[in-house]
């Protein structure tokens, strides 16, 4: 049994492009970079404002409903 390398080994030419996928752990996870997608962009920004409007809105204290 050979033991594959560690680090990314690329599949196709030796160029790089953004549709080449990057094999890690003997194949097991498989990697491809591109852009992120816009939908994706809204919920990050979405959780960030939630978690800011959270964090003002219930500093401090025990928490909500535990303050009897």
């Amino acid at each position: 049994m050979s033991e594959t390398p560690s680090g990314p080994q690329r599949t196709g030419s030796g160029d790089t492009h953004a549709d080449d996928l990057e094999e890690f752990a003997g194949g097991e996870i498989k990697v491809r970079h591109g852009i992120i997608n816009r939908w994706l962009l809204v919920v990050y920004l979405g959780l960030f404002v939630w978690g800011v409007y959270y964090l003002f809105a219930y500093w401090g204290g025990l928490g909500p409903g535990l303050a009897y």
